[in-house]
């Protein structure tokens, strides 16, 4: 089946009890044993829930994986995977990262003994020169949250791998529809399923989508054991949600094209950030590596703070908010709100400056989205 079909159909068949075309909502916490030890497959739903096994399938379908998991947001999937790394376990990671992401690197796992070093891996000759020390995981996004620098999968996934490194990918701005880590040979995808997955901004969760059997078993032990698994409604909503990521994406996509060309070349625009562009330095990589560009642009103003506040009063079809991904268009200033607990002098070092905004363009129309940053440009 093609992509688009395998949204639809993958281990998604009809109730084979009533027929129904969607997957139940199985609310039911736990389940009757006939005697101890034997039952119908499902004990507890922390343990597995049949709404959530429809998910994790269909998750491991569309991310070319062996098997998935659901999560109760993206972070607890991320602090699911690093319970398998004990005190001492080193971790090689892209430099420009989601804020949530190094909140958790950074003030919590390192006091358990976690090693954590950041690497420019547009530069694939630093991330070769940090796997000469013993590496357990090489940590990527791709792109990146929120300067979009992309990573070459295709090159830098062996490096790790001849290093004997996990290889773990964050794919939610790309997400399955235009990018696939796992057919580049990465061991582990992750996903906030709170963003394009679900697509609606009204449910929060996560994944972790496995190469190898063997490694989703060990997962799938401590998904049970730390507890942070969705709701099975939660699960249903995303399930709705990958129906649609297709034909979404592209929508998203002729937005974000609409807004970049608006903003690229302006007078009151420093830079902007959307591999879509020719002026973009990996655009040829993005063209190579993915099947589309996205539906994020990242730009920073002439001014500053107080240019990006101007142009965001005047903005009327983006709304203010954290998140991304859903079908209305949305932005945030990372220095104060998603990148907020990255040291100052450190998030500027890699470029995330209070002059820079992260535009998520919605599926609304490009024009309009287009006529609204035009506007808010005019009063900057």
């Amino acid at each position: 089946m093609r992509f688009n079909t395998r949204l639809i159909h993958a281990a998604q068949t009809p109730d084979p009890l009533t027929g129904a075309v969607n997957v139940p909502i199985y609310l039911s916490s736990t389940f009757r044993q006939f005697a101890p030890g034997r039952h119908q497959g499902y004990v507890y739903s922390r343990s597995g829930n049949p709404t959530r096994a429809v998910l994790e399938a269909t998750l491991g379908v569309i991310e070319s994986g062996s098997a998935g998991l659901a999560f109760s947001s993206g972070l607890g999937a991320l602090a699911t995977l690093l319970e398998a790394f004990p005190s001492g376990s080193r971790i090689v990671s892209v430099d420009d990262l989601y804020g949530g992401t190094w909140r958790l690197l950074e003030h919590h796992r390192r006091q358990f003994g976690l090693k954590v070093d950041y690497v420019d891996m547009t530069d694939l000759g630093k991330l070769e020169s940090a796997l000469r020390e013993k590496a357990d995981l090489v940590y990527l996004e791709s792109p990146t949250n929120p300067l979009l620098k992309l990573v070459d999968l295709r090159r830098a996934v062996p490096l790790a791998r001849a290093a004997r490194a996990l290889v773990v990918v964050d794919n939610t701005f790309a997400t399955p529809a235009l990018q696939r880590p796992i057919e580049f040979g990465a061991d582990i995808v992750l996903h906030s399923t709170t963003k394009y997955l679900g697509g609606h901004s009204d449910i929060i969760g996560g994944a972790l989508v496995f190469r190898r059997p063997k490694v989703a078993e060990r997962f799938a032990w401590l998904q049970n054991a730390v507890g942070a698994v969705p709701s099975p409604f939660d699960c249903f909503l995303v399930l709705r949600g990958i129906h649609t990521l297709g034909v979404r994406m592209r929508a998203h996509e002729a937005s974000a094209r609409a807004v970049a060309k608006e903003l690229d070349g302006h007078r009151k625009v420093r830079a902007v950030y959307y591999p879509g562009l020719s002026s973009h330095p990996q655009h040829a990589l993005a063209r190579r590596q993915m099947q589309g560009y996205g539906g994020i642009v990242s730009v920073d103003l002439n001014g500053g703070r107080r240019a990006a506040q101007s142009f965001l009063r005047r903005l009327k079809l983006f709304t203010l908010a954290e998140s991304l991904g859903g079908v209305e268009s949305l932005v945030d200033h990372p220095a104060t709100m998603t990148h907020a607990s990255v040291p100052k002098k450190e998030r500027e070092a890699h470029g995330v400056t209070d002059g820079l905004l992260r535009l998520s363009c919605g599926i609304e129309d490009p024009a309009d989205l287009a006529a609204d940053v035009r506007a808010a440009l005019r009063g900057v």
